[in-house]
C-alpha cells in the first residue's frame, strides 16, 4: 500500500502561502492564549466541584491547568477538521504537513509541547530562525515536518 499525498492537505509550494506567516502567528498565538486563558475559568469551577467529589484530590490539578487545557484546546483544534486554532483561523493561518497527511492530535500536543520546550530552554530567541528559513518555518517545525500556510 503506497502513500497517496492528497494536494488538500499537501503543503503549497507557492511563496506568496508564505508570506507574512511570522507576523500572523504572533498575533494568532496572542488570540490563542486569550481564549486558553478564558478557558481556564470554566475549566476551573469544574476543577472545584471535581475536587470536592473526589475528597480534595482533584485540588492538586490546579497548578497544571493552564496546561492541560492549552493542551485540549490546541490538540482538538489543530487536530481537527481546519487543521487551525480558533486565533491561526482569524488570522488566515492553517498548519499543514509536509508529507500530506491531516494533522492529528498527538502530533498538535507534540507541536505545542516542543514550542514550549525549546522556547524555556533556548529563550525565546529561537523564534528569529523564521527569519532565515524557507517557508518561515521555527524550529519546531522543522522536527515534525509540518509548516505553516496562509489561507488568505
Amino acid at each position: 500500500m503506497s502513500l497517496n499525498p492528497s494536494p488538500l492537505y499537501a503543503a503549497p509550494d507557492d511563496w506568496r502561502a508564505y508570506s507574512g506567516v511570522l507576523s500572523r502567528r504572533i498575533f494568532a498565538l496572542i488570540v490563542d492564549y486569550i481564549i486558553v486563558a478564558l478557558l481556564c475559568i470554566p475549566a476551573a469551577v469544574l476543577l472545584f466541584f471535581v475536587s470536592i467529589l473526589t475528597l480534595g484530590l482533584g485540588f492538586f490539578l490546579y497548578p497544571v491547568l493552564f496546561v492541560l487545557v492549552a493542551g485540549l484546546y490546541f490538540g482538538w483544534t489543530l487536530g481537527g477538521p481546519y487543521q487551525a486554532s480558533l486565533g491561526m483561523r482569524a488570522m488566515g493561518l492553517t498548519m499543514v504537513r509536509v508529507d500530506g497527511r491531516r494533522m492529528d492530535f498527538l502530533t498538535a500536543i507534540v507541536h505545542l509541547a516542543l514550542f514550549w520546550i525549546l522556547n524555556s530552554v533556548l529563550t525565546p530567541l529561537i523564534l528569529l530562525v523564521g527569519l532565515f528559513t524557507d517557508r518561515s518555518r521555527l524550529v519546531h517545525d522543522l522536527l515534525l515536518g509540518t509548516v505553516i500556510a496562509r489561507t488568505a
